[in-house]
This record gives C-alpha cells, structure tokens and sequence, in this order.
C-alpha cells in the first residue's frame, strides 16, 4: 500500500496536490535548501526515519503551504552559525520588510513550535519595521546537534547559536520577542548581551518560577498519576508524538483540536495543515526538545528559575511582558519581577480569553501590544530616537484600555547616539536562499 500526503504549493507545484513520500534517498538529496540530517546511512536511523514519516523536505513544503496565507513577502534563507553547538550549525530563518530602517523584532518561538506558527503575526509585525523569525537551534528546519546534559551549559549554548545568528545578519541591536520556552531563552540572552536588546517582549514565557515545595500541592494528584509522571520523567515531553510513527499527525489532531481551531481563520482552506506542520517538526530527532528536557524540572518548571536571575537585566532594558489570562503559565512572576526592578521598566498585559497561545489565540489584541511596544522605538536621520518610556501603575488588560496608547508616568531611556543597521549583506553571504519565496506574495 503506497503512502501518500497532501503537500503544499509553490511554483512548480498544483495547490492540494497529493504527492508520494519521498524515498530516503530523496530526503538527503533534497536541495541546498534543506539542512542535511547527517545520518551516515546508519539502518537503524534510516528505519526511525522511515517510521515516523519525517522528512526535511515534507517540512519545508507544508511549512510554504502555511506561509503562503501571508500578505507581505518574506524571503526565507539558511544562516551559517558555524560550530555554536556542533560542527557547522545552521539556522533556518525567514525575514520581511528588511528595507525599512527601524529598530528589527526577532521572534523566538516555543518548545516544539517553529517559525510557521507566527503566521497570524508576521504581517501586522512587518508593516513598520524589520522582522526575523528564526528556527531556533534543535527545532524545526535548523541543525539538530547535541546539546549538553548540564542545564545551565545548555542554556547558554542556546544563547550562544542566537548571539552568532545576530552576527552574521549584522543586527546591531534588536527587539527580542519570545514566547513560552522563547521567553527563557531571550531573557538569558539579554543576561548576557544587553547591548544588543533594546526591549525585551516575553510572551507567556516558561521557566520563570520556582517549583512550588508545598506538599499538599501533590497530595491531591491520584497516586497512580504521580506514579505514571515519575516513570515518563525521563521521557522528553514529545516522545508520544515519534512512538506513534505514521500516526504522529492523528495523534496531534485527535489530542489538540484546539490548535486546529486557532488558525482556523487563516488557515481556512486546509486546516490540518497545521498538526500536519507540528509532526514534521516533532517527528525528527528530537534535538532541541532534549536540550529542553535538560533544562527543566518536570515540565513546567526550569532547574535555574529566570524569576532568580531577571532582575539582573540591565537597568535601561525594558520588559514587556504579555500573559493570556488563561495560560497555564503563572502571570505572578512578571507582578515579583516588576517589584524587583523598582523603578525600572516592567509593563505587564493580560489578554483576556487567551491561553498560553496567546500570539494565536487573541492575535489581533497580542499584535497590537507588540506594535505599540515596537513603535516606541523610531530612527530619523539614521539615528534611533528613544521617546519617553510609558510605566502603567498596575496590570493592564485588554478589556481594560481603548485602543490609543495611554500616557503615564516615565522613565526616559537615553538614545543611542550610532545608527541601527539591519543589513543582509552579510547574510547574503553565509545564507542560503530559498528562492521562490522572495516573492510569495498571496491575499486571503
């Protein structure tokens, strides 16, 4: 029985055109697009490949197939980071409007997410400045090295792959944008290179709290679910997805209908689209999703806890922070970190009705936080002007402000005196381009 899979369109391609798997030979063969997976044509590796129905080229067509429901074009390229974490690690990357002279936003995704999920974002974003979206390394369609198995190692290997990324794009300084297990990684990049970061925007971010010790937090769990948790302990978080092989794209239709519904309204006229994007970025070695696994102590919290260390970002450095007010994420940090900083910029936005999603659930509430976030910061004459930064007394949500930007008290940030560059000369370089999307330009 022949397999086969709805692929997504380009050039050369009929759209919802249902094409064969492609044979392994296929898959390492695929183009200087596509970061090769090194396997060494090892049987064993070949047959997990075969198993769970993965391929690079099978991401990066239905990744096209999602963002081709954008408006504005991106131009998508490999970044050469070198030996960051293994021999030569590359970094997929997608950029729009990188004509405009504004201070850039650089988007760093979620456990398990990559750069397709930020399609209900990505044009609102790019209509007043730069914008990068970066696989971060160990997920999606970058390199998959070995991370190390000590945490904070780890976590700075991953500061380390986004410090070489700016480089080679040239970014002198830029708005840093992460959500969830992004908004770990970006809060320690601003740890340790506040002179790149002008504002920090965390989204729901993960690893902020401690572990609560209270026992009577785990008295209430079943025994028998206590029990299952410590025996899967030491399972990364998507082992489920890969066990299922061929069915990995069932199993996230059938145990996240919900991320089916959010895109729905974008995503209109193939909606599995979107398991089918989450497998194929899951369903290969799980490199970033063990890295992960390294940092954090059980799930939903990280060994080194961000809430410990935040409040030694540079004092000029402002946080934003936006928490849907039905995440399972604790907003409680963001309200300790903004008594930490005193005086310092922490600005903190609930979006009502959003989940830990919330850049998917509420776009146009999350899109309208980031913007007005990112137009606080404006070049003239080549020079970045800083205006007044705006402190809102208490936690703002949406439900509870009109849409103009209310003016409260300020702490003036000092300007920059040499100007942002955003060039992609360098990149131009050490990227290599996928080139039918310089032009992929579609309208809903």
């Amino acid at each position: 029985m022949s397999e086969s899979l709805t692929l997504a369109s380009d050039a050369n391609i009929a759209k919802n055109a249902t094409l064969p798997l492609p044979t392994v030979a296929q898959r390492f063969n695929s183009g200087m697009d596509l970061e090769d997976p090194k396997n060494n044509s090892f049987w064993l590796w070949k047959w997990i490949f075969n198993w769970t129905s993965s391929s690079p080229i099978m991401l990066r067509t239905v990744e096209k197939k999602i963002l081709s429901y954008l408006k504005l074009p991106y131009r998508g390229f490999f970044v050469d980071i070198g030996p960051a974490v293994g021999e030569a690690d590359k970094i997929w990357t997608i950029s729009m409007n990188t004509e405009s002279k504004e201070v850039p936003l650089v988007l760093l995704h979620g456990l398990g997410a990559g750069i397709a999920l930020w399609v209900m974002n990505l044009d609102s974003f790019a209509k007043g400045r730069p914008v990068y979206a970066m696989d971060i390394l160990g997920f999606g369609r970058s390199s998959r090295p070995l991370f190390a198995k000590d945490a904070l190692v780890c976590e700075k290997q991953f500061v380390k792959s986004v410090e070489e990324w700016r480089r080679e794009m040239n970014i002198n300084d830029m708005i840093l944008l992460g959500h969830s297990m992004g908004g770990f990684i970006a809060s320690s990049y601003a740890l340790s290179h506040p002179e790149r970061v002008k504002h920090l925007v965390l989204a729901d971010p993960w690893g902020f709290p401690e572990k609560p010790t209270d026992p009577n937090n785990t008295k209430q769990i079943p025994l028998w679910v206590r029990a299952i948790a410590r025996v899967l302990t030491p399972l990364n978080p998507l082992w489920a997805l890969r066990a299922a092989g061929p069915f990995g794209q069932w199993v996230v239709q059938k145990t996240r209908p919900d991320i089916m519904r959010k895109f729905q309204t974008t995503i209109e006229e193939d909606i599995n689209l979107l398991p089918q994007y989450i497998h194929q970025c899951n369903a290969q070695h799980p490199s970033g999703e063990s890295a992960f696994h390294t940092m954090m102590q059980s799930f939903g919290w990280a060994k080194h806890p961000m809430i410990n260390r935040i409040k030694d970002v540079r004092s000029d450095i402002p946080i934003t922070f936006i928490y849907g007010s039905r995440s399972w994420i604790d907003s409680s940090s963001g309200e300790k970190i903004k008594s930490q900083r005193g005086s310092n910029m922490v600005d903190i936005k609930i979006v009502t009705g959003a989940g830990h999603h919330v850049y998917a659930d509420k776009p146009d509430v999350f899109n309208r936080y980031v913007n007005e976030t990112c137009d606080m910061y404006k070049v003239q004459d080549g020079k970045l002007i800083t205006p007044l930064q705006l402190i809102r007394e208490s936690t703002e949500s949406d439900e509870e402000r009109e849409p103009s930007l209310s003016t409260a008290k300020g702490v003036e940030i000092q300007p920059e005196i040499e100007p942002v560059s955003t060039s992609e000369d360098v990149a131009a370089t050490t990227a290599t381009s996928d080139d039918d999307l310089a032009t992929n330009v579609k309208s809903k």
